[in-house]
């Protein structure tokens, strides 16, 4: 659309002519704080005072660093309290691919159809579809992709699998919800074959789903943990977390197993703080469920809407055929909202606006969307 955006307030973005848009977006699940949230900005400004760069290879320590990750730990189950930072999702799966490979010895991974992972060459490999992988072959070996959801092709998880690779909540599909049952399966085969699992939650996660990871509405604890957009709470951060046992295969065979320049940078560090008091010490979280329903409610009274599904903010909203969807989208700018396709949906538009989203906005917002549907 090439909205040229002058700056962020709020819950909106506003455009170069003064052009206010309601963001039903947030960045793909970024801004779950809002645009300039003055806390954020407070504890960015506070660290870049005190420093920015320094070595992240353990030479030194980072406070922001440890807070954060000492935090972290106290909100997420004990097998998840090592923490290694990176600086996008991306990099958190390709660490994590590491990770399962060198921890179990074993190659073959598992992962699904029109999941999203990445863009980079092994997070690539392991989800989408054959239109968005095939032009940048040969890509990463050993990879069985099945579809989500169906528990008859999961005979697949074996003793020579290193590790089953999957969003909880499946998003760029069009926000498909496992049976908490499925889950449940993929968790014991994966036991009893000492495969590891690993939740990709970098965009369901930091709130987005109405805890602070979607992992916990179905009482499945993953090995590997992956997190990213929002973690940064606008800021560049990823990371990968399991347990120190998992974790510490990375130390030998090589020295310095993975590396990062960037990772864990103290100024994106004291954001995600930031971000996570936002989450841990206010009531933020527990609102989302009701936002959320309130934007099905509305959206799904529509005749012309054939459903609305999602957990907590992150929703697909489901119109004919992507030719509507896309007529929706425009209209949507036209009248000062801002809502999204999906990768691997074209008969839904997202909606995933920032946590702080007020009820008037979204009756408001909703009012407008019905009326360009």
């Amino acid at each position: 659309m090439g909205l040229e955006i002058a700056y962020g307030d709020g819950h909106y973005l506003v455009d170069v002519n003064e052009k206010k848009y309601l963001d039903l977006i947030s960045g793909i699940s970024v801004s779950n704080f809002g645009h300039s949230n003055h806390s954020i900005v407070y504890a960015v400004k506070r660290q870049v005072e005190n420093n920015m760069h320094a070595m992240v290879y353990g030479e030194y320590v980072l406070s922001p660093q440890v807070e954060l990750a000492k935090r972290l730990a106290k909100y997420l189950p004990q097998n998840l309290s090592s923490v290694f930072f990176v600086n996008s999702g991306s990099e958190a799966v390709e660490g994590a691919i590491k990770l399962v490979k060198r921890y179990t010895g074993r190659t073959k991974i598992i992962s699904f159809n029109k999941s999203y992972h990445g863009s980079t060459t092994g997070a690539m490999t392991l989800g989408g579809d054959e239109e968005r992988r095939n032009s940048f072959r040969p890509l990463m070996p050993d990879i069985v992709r099945i579809d989500y959801n169906r528990a008859e092709l999961l005979d697949c998880i074996d003793e020579h699998t290193a590790a089953v690779f999957m969003e909880p909540v499946q998003a760029e599909a069009g926000c498909i919800i496992p049976d908490k049952s499925y889950l449940e399966k993929v968790r014991d085969l994966c036991t009893q074959h000492g495969a590891l699992l690993v939740f990709d939650e970098i965009q369901t996660g930091y709130g987005r789903c109405g805890k602070l990871y979607a992992f916990q509405h179905f009482n499945v604890v993953p090995d590997v943990l992956l997190t990213a957009k929002a973690f940064g709470a606008g800021m560049p951060l990823g990371a990968f977390i399991s347990s120190a046992q998992i974790m510490g295969c990375l130390k030998t065979s090589p020295v310095l197993g993975h590396i990062t320049t960037f990772g864990g940078h103290p100024v994106s560090c004291a954001a995600s703080i930031a971000g996570l008091t936002l989450l841990t010490e206010t009531e933020l979280v527990y609102r989302v469920k009701s936002k959320g329903k309130l934007f099905m409610d509305l959206l799904g009274a529509n005749p012309k809407v054939k459903g609305v599904r999602g957990l907590g903010l992150l929703l697909a909203v489901e119109l004919d055929n992507f030719e509507h969807i896309q007529k929706v989208i425009h209209a949507g700018v036209e009248n000062g909202i801002l809502v999204d396709w999906f990768l691997y949906n074209d008969h839904c538009f997202r909606i995933a606006p920032p946590l702080t989203i007020t009820e008037a906005e979204i009756k408001d917002a909703c009012e407008k969307l019905n009326a360009v549907i």
